[in-house]
């Protein structure tokens, strides 16, 4: 039996991954209970499991050393990375916003260069050259909302949730650019060479993510 090896992302979207996966009757005890492992096993049914950061999972896959990968949909934008996405998981689900102050064309802006702070810069180059808009990209990893507050940009580009972050900063969602939710993806070779099975698992998950309430 071809052994699959699926990349997963710690926390949230693994834990969501299991739970469809254990409905298949795969056993997820092990990778649930990983301790200090980063590669786990349902060894009868020959389902290998590592644990990665959420921007790796897209790497993995592409290189082949993971068949599959579970990955929120902003994180595949960001790499451009050419795997098949092939399952909306629906799990996770945001938006991806342009955000900043509702009354910004009223506040003076001394420099040239229009200024988007941000975690994904691809997605912003890729959305702003779309539009014919010049812009100078922040690259943030944390707190990106602090950027309009303190000057530094005068726009983010950001995931939201529920907006209270933003709220509690006197910040408004200004674009919308695309949802985002959980995204099922293949490796183009694995889906050649081992399809039987990484097909079973493809229309597995999507019947339970259909009979999901």
């Amino acid at each position: 039996m071809d052994v699959i090896t699926m990349a997963l992302a710690k926390g949230r979207l693994a834990e969501e991954t299991f739970s469809l996966l254990e409905k298949l009757g795969v056993d997820c005890s092990e990778p649930r209970n990983p301790g200090r492992q980063l590669v786990l096993w349902d060894r009868k049914s020959s389902i290998r499991f590592i644990l990665v950061k959420p921007s790796d999972v897209p790497v993995y896959v592409d290189h082949g050393v993971a068949d599959l990968g579970v990955v929120g949909k902003d994180t595949l934008m960001e790499s451009g990375r050419p795997l098949y996405e092939v399952l909306d998981l629906t799990f996770g689900k945001c938006r991806l916003c342009v955000a900043g102050y509702a009354d910004r064309d009223s506040i003076p802006v001394t420099r040239a260069n229009f200024r988007v702070a941000t975690k994904y810069p691809h997605i912003a180059r890729s959305y702003y050259d779309g539009k014919g808009q010049t812009i100078e990209i922040i690259k943030l990893n944390g707190s990106v909302e602090l950027g309009p507050v303190i000057g530094l940009s005068d726009v983010i580009l950001d995931i939201v949730e529920s907006g209270s972050t933003l709220k509690a900063n006197g910040l408004s969602i200004l674009e919308e650019i695309c949802d985002v939710s959980a995204r099922l993806v293949v490796n183009r070779v694995s889906l050649k060479t081992k399809r039987e099975r990484i097909q079973w698992m493809i229309d597995g998950l999507g019947r339970e993510v259909r009979a999901l309430p």
